[in-house]
């Protein structure tokens, strides 16, 4: 078991296997639980940060390095939980993203640490428990641009960001998660499959620079009722446009509860060759954007994807906690994993 903790192919062999046999549980949301510690302005600075010129409370990333026992407690809590899967702290860990915070500069150490820290408690559990492994995921959220749509209504051909600018952004980042200790890089939340091809892209780059077989998650989100994404595709339209790519999973997270995202899973469940995945938000948010559905609900809910097969992969999103991820984690515990019989 030492040696698989040591060498990273040996550990991505064994997530594909564990795929087939079972459904495996992600972790749950990183900044509902960064929210209990209740940090000010002076603990995301740290002293690393102590004089930087911008504001930075609220870059739930930057504590990766400011206050590295907060993130890898949080990371050991949804392992004990029972989750085979936490996500690193990145999800705004790009040069686009970390610019509202003038930290552009900052971003290999932000990323590198992340991974660093959530492989150090991979690693750790393992040891204690090696018919247990754990596997750390590299979290690559959507940014703050969007390169399908304009943000200034008066110029709809104007963008805020380029294809090219997305992949450099999206490279810099993997490169840094997987030195890390990253076994998976996660596009997550995507809102824009524009972005999601940069990414894609920047990670296939990635993966031929280190001679390395990277397993990548897809991970979209339905916006609103009308089961599309921001840019305006369909579920099955999504699928389309990643399915280019040497996939581990396709699925959806974020924005909608269990229950709504129904017909889109059931979609992606019939039509990808990939494994299917679901994360969903802890219901949805009450008028004080607060998520009030308990675990045993969401798990009731969890439950019908799983009677009807829908799933491979399982966490959760915005307002889910620990005790979110222990009821679903014994609930996929009593299921057998989707088959892909699509060719």
């Amino acid at each position: 078991m030492e040696e698989l903790i040591l060498k990273r192919t040996e550990r991505v062999e064994l997530l594909h296997k564990l795929l087939e046999e079972r459904i495996m549980v992600l972790d749950g949301a990183m900044g509902t639980m960064i929210q209990r510690h209740t940090l000010e302005e002076e603990d995301f600075r740290g002293e690393v940060l102590k004089e930087h010129h911008m504001p930075l409370k609220g870059n739930n990333d930057l504590l990766s390095v400011t206050q590295p026992e907060i993130i890898k407690g949080i990371h050991k809590e949804y392992f004990l939980a029972g989750s085979d899967i936490v996500e690193t702290n990145t999800f705004s860990g790009t040069t686009i993203a970390q610019e509202d915070y003038g930290l552009e500069h900052f971003v290999d150490e932000i990323n590198f640490q992340s991974a660093k820290i959530a492989r150090e408690v991979a690693d750790e559990l393992t040891m204690a428990e090696p018919d247990k492994p754990r596997f750390v995921a590299g979290a690559m959220g959507p940014t703050n641009k969007t390169a399908s749509l304009s943000p200034d209504v008066n110029d709809p051909g104007y963008r805020a960001i380029t294809f090219d600018g997305l992949k450099e952004a999206y490279k810099q980042q993997a490169r840094e998660l997987v030195k890390g200790g990253a076994d998976i890089l996660l596009v997550e939340t995507i809102f824009d499959t524009l972005n999601a091809k940069a990414a894609l892209f920047a990670i296939e780059d990635i993966k031929e620079e280190l001679g390395l077989d990277i397993p990548i998650m897809v991970s979209g989100t339905i916006t609103d009722a009308s089961g599309r994404t921001l840019s305006g595709q369909t579920t099955e339209a999504f699928l389309v446009s990643v399915s280019h790519v040497p996939l581990l999973s396709v699925g959806l997270n974020c924005a909608l509860g269990a229950e709504e995202l129904t017909p889109y899973l059931k979609t992606l469940s019939e039509k990808s060759q990939f494994k299917v995945s679901a994360y969903p938000n802890a219901g949805l948010p009450n008028e004080f954007g607060e998520y009030d559905q308990t675990p045993e609900d969401m798990a009731e809910q969890i439950k019908h994807f799983l009677d009807e097969k829908y799933l491979n992969i399982v966490g959760g999103c915005c307002g889910t906690t620990p005790d979110h991820i222990i009821e679903l984690a014994k609930l996929a515990k009593t299921y057998e994993p989707r088959k892909n019989d699509i060719n």
